[in-house]
């Protein structure tokens, strides 16, 4: 072993153990929050809202991802919001899905950074790194490659990018190392799994390989049709009716699924409901007009989101989403829920 594998192996030493919410009880703590005042208050009421989501029978459930908080330790607290019904599809970065949650399908992990030499350092070893989290490149590596062998498979036509991560959950089942990767159980469920900017990860260096293959040998190749997703999942919101969302950041995915209300006025649905609950955890700040894609109040002006049962909360995930998630899953409201299966509907 050479010094720089040493090196790489120290750095490398301490894995990122994600959050078990089924572990604890954080309904004392919600419960405590509630008769307190700002960020406290405004996740208490968050809480309260995703509840009451689960409540509602009619109610389809939106997860939206955006940001790193998969790698950081919140990656078995979304599977298990899929596998115990708490969620009935998924719209996220390629980065959640790819880089963090397929990455660890494959059985490679994420550690913590118990040091941060200079990052040139960092890069000579193939580390890469997301703040205070460890990623070795020559497994991400690996990841790409996966994909890209994913996509030699398939039959040469455009495929939504739903479809295509129904196939990597596909080699998950049949491959995989992790029984409660996302993206495994999203299949085996029959949960869609949406990445509007889907070629923006580990993804898109393993298509772009696929494809450049395939032209150096005069064959036809796979596309990602970003069309098609806008479309499957407005006609999922078509069909669902009543809509709630519960989204960690913002950006891309939020904006994604918000505007399907909007494409399903295009398309002659007067009748479409605005996503009747929505709560948004976020960093991001509102003084600059962003706020990564808006307020949910904001949104309510382009026909979006009502404006009755929405919360924002100005916080950090990853500190805040694993007492919503153990408050839901300990109070039980999913326990009865009907099961969708929105995925199936593409069949």
């Amino acid at each position: 072993m050479t010094a720089n594998d040493t090196r790489k192996a120290e750095l490398l030493s301490t894995i990122v153990e994600h959050v078990d919410i089924r572990s604890f009880d954080a309904r004392p703590i919600i419960d405590s929050m509630e008769k307190m005042s700002f960020t406290s208050r405004d996740l208490a009421r968050a809480t309260g809202i995703y509840n009451q989501m689960l409540k509602d029978k009619d109610c389809s459930i939106f997860l939206v991802i955006a940001g790193s908080t998969s790698a950081g330790g919140c990656m078995d607290l979304y599977a298990e919001l899929l596998r115990s019904n708490m969620i009935d599809g998924v719209v996220a970065t390629g980065a959640s899905i790819v880089d963090m949650d397929f990455f660890e399908g494959l059985g490679h992990k994420h550690y913590q950074a118990l040091e941060i030499p200079d990052d040139n350092t960092l890069r000579s070893l193939y580390i890469d790194r997301i703040y205070d989290t460890y990623i070795d490149e020559e497994q991400l590596q690996d990841c790409d490659h996966t994909i890209g062998k994913i996509a030699d498979s398939l039959e040469p036509r455009p495929y939504s990018s739903r479809a295509f991560i129904r196939e990597m959950g596909k080699y998950l089942a049949e491959h995989g190392k992790k029984d409660n990767s996302l993206v495994k159980l999203a299949y085996e469920h029959d949960v869609p799994i949406f990445c509007p900017a889907f070629v923006d990860s580990s993804a898109g260096f393993g298509l772009v390989k696929h494809q450049v293959d395939c032209m150096k040998q005069g064959r036809h190749y796979m596309t990602i049709d970003a069309v098609a997703d806008f479309r499957e999942l407005t006609d999922i919101k078509i069909k669902a009716g009543t809509t709630g969302l519960l989204m960690i950041g913002g950006g891309v995915p939020k904006n994604f699924i918000q505007d399907t209300v909007v494409c399903a006025e295009i398309l002659g649905h007067d009748d479409i409901e605005m996503h009747k609950y929505a709560v948004q955890i976020t960093v991001a700040d509102v003084r600059d007009g962003a706020c990564s894609s808006s307020t949910l109040k904001e949104a309510a002006s382009w026909g979006k989101v009502d404006t009755t049962l929405e919360q924002m909360v100005f916080a950090e995930a990853g500190s805040v989403m694993p007492l919503l998630a153990s408050d839901a899953y300990h109070r039980g409201y999913w326990k009865d829920r009907p099961k969708r299966r929105w995925g199936a509907i593409f069949d």
